[in-house]
């Protein structure tokens, strides 16, 4: 692989990224000094800006006390507002269509609550069957909450035998036969364990003709594609920002409802003090009047020194917009694949992960075929200073992230595989 290494600085040199605006964790073995990270769609890395922001925010606390909720630079009062914009402009939406708050699981339970209402025949909720335990875990408990049995009530959605990804004519085609029973989809866009990246558009349309709800869990979607869910006709979506999105260690999440749903008068909902009008909010009046925004949804006031993260990490996708990274996405991926395929063949790993770009996002998925794949990423970190994620008993996922990763990076991940794993002897 030493060959290859020239080529991947003449490619950084070509199609720098943005890594300088990042701090890269320092390297815990190998000969180079930075790591090579290729785990941002676990948890990504701290941009440069969030520490002075973070602190600016303390420090208004400091001095302005209680009074910072009206005066100071960024008011807390109105503090989510201020990523309203950025957010929307992310997934696709409109602004009175998404705003930041709690996290990704229970922003699903607050939907579900809305939208999951279960009569008659129609009371199948669809997920994948490999879906992140999380969502499995929600929503057989929201089948429970019903009083519904949830092995009866969760369809899971399962790849051909031999396949490991799920075909979108499968997906449709099961909408379309059994729809009737069906009240809610619920997948995630991107799926965590392949790196497979649906088709959310087609998905919908079916999910909808069949007369079900349709949301989705954009954890690795989020940051990583291109969005577009006013357009797709989405019901809702949720999404955590501590993966692509940079904003920290369980950060807050997001949370899309299409404008159709916005006001409606008819559907359930949880409410707090946040979810009132704050036009009326310190009226301190006993009963609710939401807005027709999605902002009815919010239960508690904002976290301010939560939010400041995520500010500061959406001020970057802002500036530098979804388009240009998903085309840098697209070669840093294509690139890394092909180190794969040289690497992966003749040893026993297989990158599970879609071939056709437009079916993936920026993660590669590799199955290990000998020993466990945290024994691998163990021996990767301390050997070669590559940190990438391990999914027991068998997947490694590789992801380069647009916004920091390089193709020097992407070697050094195929380098090292080619020093770790032996080769099959024939």
């Amino acid at each position: 692989m030493t060959g290859a290494e020239s080529e991947a600085h003449r490619l950084d040199k070509a199609d720098p990224g943005h890594r300088h605006l990042f701090h890269v964790p320092p390297a815990d073995g190998g000969r180079y000094p930075e790591a090579a990270y290729l785990a941002g769609n676990s948890l990504g890395l701290q941009p440069r800006a969030t520490r002075a922001e973070l602190l600016a925010d303390l420090d208004a606390w400091g001095s302005l006390g209680v009074e910072g909720h009206l005066e100071g630079q960024r008011p807390w009062l109105s503090y989510h507002e201020l990523l309203t914009g950025p957010v929307a402009r992310l997934v696709g939406a409109r602004p009175t269509e998404a705003v930041v708050m709690n996290s990704l699981t229970v922003d699903l339970h607050l939907l579900m609550v809305s939208f999951y209402r279960p009569a008659g025949r129609r009371t199948r909720i669809v997920i994948e069957d490999a879906a992140f335990p999380s969502d499995s875990y929600a929503v057989r408990s929201q089948a429970r909450f019903h009083g519904l049995d949830p092995d009866a009530t969760v369809l899971r959605l399962r790849p051909r035998p031999g396949e490991d990804a799920l075909r979108t004519a499968d997906v449709t085609d099961l909408l379309a036969a059994e729809g009737d029973t069906i009240a809610l989809v619920l997948l995630g866009g991107v799926n965590y364990l392949t790196g497979e990246l649906l088709d959310i558009p087609a998905i919908t349309a079916a999910g909808r003709a069949a007369g079900a709800v349709v949301g989705w869990d954009l954890a690795h979607a989020a940051g990583n594609v291109p969005l577009a869910l006013h357009d797709w006709g989405v019901d809702f979506a949720a999404w955590c920002s501590y993966k692509y999105l940079n904003s920290g260690p369980g950060a807050l999440a997001g949370v899309f409802v299409h404008e159709r749903h916005l006001g409606r008068a008819d559907l359930p909902r949880f409410e707090g003090w946040w979810s009132t009008d704050a036009a009326t909010r310190f009226e301190m009046t006993p009963t609710s009047r939401p807005p027709a925004t999605v902002e009815a949804w919010q239960v508690s006031n904002p976290p301010i020194l939560a939010m400041g993260p995520v500010r500061t990490s959406l001020e970057l996708f802002d500036s530098i917009g979804m388009p240009a990274l998903r085309e840098r996405s697209l070669r840093l991926t294509a690139y890394l694949e092909r180190l794969l395929d040289e690497v992966t063949a003749g040893r026993p790993l297989t990158v599970v992960t879609p071939r056709d770009p437009a079916r993936r996002g920026c993660q590669l998925s590799v199955r290990v075929g000998a020993g466990s794949a945290g024994e691998l990423t163990k021996r990767l970190r301390h050997e070669h200073g590559v940190i990438a994620d391990a999914r027991e008993p068998d997947v490694v996922r590789f992801a380069p992230v647009p916004l920091y990763s390089t193709y020097h990076d992407c070697w050094r991940v195929a380098d090292a595989l080619a020093a770790t794993v032996a080769e099959v002897t024939p």
